[in-house]
């Protein structure tokens, strides 16, 4: 089974190729995780994951996709996130973190109360919208807030702000830290020339739409541990026309690498009119090409449900890392059930936590 052989980053050793991805839970206070973000991530843990991703944490207040985000912009939610990343290690599984900025689709509702940005009525109850920024002054859709064009001052404060975060995450104790650089947010949003018209050093070429990211990715690599590893996400596509292609993506994972990226988690889309056709594997070729073309280590996402899937990913060299995501909503357990979907020996629950294992290996005896 090479979805459950070791990987090592750096200084740090991943026990399975397995990870959980971060899926944001809208659910914090002021940006400060709470006893569901210790129940939600520990089931993870329990569950077998190798790798367990606490959700996308917004480096400054503005930063924030909604009320509900988590945060690392302040050493009070440092605090609270080190209450997981402990929790985490001592159930066995790597802590990391993913660090964004939400740019043009910050100051939005909870998914679960709709669709777009805050109004003047959310202000009533104490949510109300706040200015938000982009490289360009373009709403993410119709009916969106308009962002304010971020001036080349505001950038080098924002880099300032994802190192800070960086520092925070380890000091919190994560081990893996994650730059967001998909899904139409911030950085993302100046990676696209869908999304990014400036005239200045950061539009226009794709060198300079990859200058503020990049940068980003520099001074959070500074701020770590030579021994910790950094992953950015991407989206390798966006789906746009004329937007940001798989050629592109290779380039800058290449850039992303010489600057002391480890692993590149291929995703794709986050852009408003983007409608990709999914089905079960449907972004393997993404971290497949990354992984080949750029020379760089390499993790898949994106309907990756069943164990046999898993393990030819990473059997076959496709990639590194194998991200499950609203699979493991359903199933926490999802790397302990895929062990014995692969073979292991039925009875064997030694790898289960010592809690559950008696029980569950004296009812799987009992079956027999």
């Amino acid at each position: 089974m090479q979805l459950f052989t070791p990987l090592t980053l750096r200084g740090v050793q991943l026990p399975n190729r397995t990870v959980l991805s971060p899926m944001c839970q809208y659910s914090a206070a002021d940006g400060i995780a709470n006893d569901w973000h210790v129940i939600h991530y520990g089931r993870f843990a329990l569950g077998g994951f190798g790798l367990v991703m606490v959700e996308a944490s917004a480096v400054t207040r503005a930063g924030r996709g909604t009320y509900g985000d988590v945060g690392i912009w302040n050493d009070v939610q440092a605090s609270a996130l080190a209450r997981i990343a402990g929790m985490l290690r001592a159930n066995g599984a790597v802590p990391g973190i993913q660090l964004n900025h939400a740019g043009r689709k910050s100051s939005a509702l909870r998914p679960w109360e709709g669709r777009g940005s805050l109004d003047d009525a959310h202000a009533r109850i104490g949510e109300g919208p706040w200015e938000i920024h982009a490289p360009s002054a373009l709403p993410w859709s119709d009916g969106w807030i308009v962002p304010n064009a971020m001036t080349e001052a505001e950038i080098e404060d924002m880099i300032e702000a994802f190192a800070a975060a960086a520092r925070r995450a380890i000091v919190a104790g994560f081990d893996v830290v994650e730059i967001h650089s998909a899904h139409g947010y911030l950085l993302s949003e100046f990676l696209s020339p869908s999304s990014n018209v400036r005239t200045d050093a950061y539009g226009g070429s794709r060198e300079n739409r990859m200058r503020f990211p990049l940068a980003v990715i520099e001074r959070v690599r500074a701020a770590m541990p030579d021994d910790k590893p950094l992953f950015v996400r991407i989206s390798s596509i966006d789906g746009m026309p004329d937007g940001w292609n798989m050629d592109d993506s290779v380039a800058y994972a290449a850039a992303a690498k010489a600057l002391g990226a480890d692993v590149i988690d291929c995703s794709s889309g986050g852009f408003a009119r983007y409608e990709a056709k999914r089905f079960p594997g449907y972004q393997i070729p993404y971290a497949e090409r990354v992984k080949k073309e750029a020379g760089v280590a390499s993790m898949a996402v994106g309907l990756i449900t069943e164990a046999a899937m898993a393990e030819d990913i990473i059997a076959s060299g496709k990639a590194d890392l194998v991200a499950i995501a609203r699979e493991a909503l359903v199933d926490p357990n999802w790397p302990l059930r895929a062990r014995k979907a692969l073979g292991e020996d039925p009875t064997d629950f030694s790898k289960w936590p010592v809690q559950f294992e008696n029980w569950l290996a004296g009812r799987a005896r009992e079956r027999r």
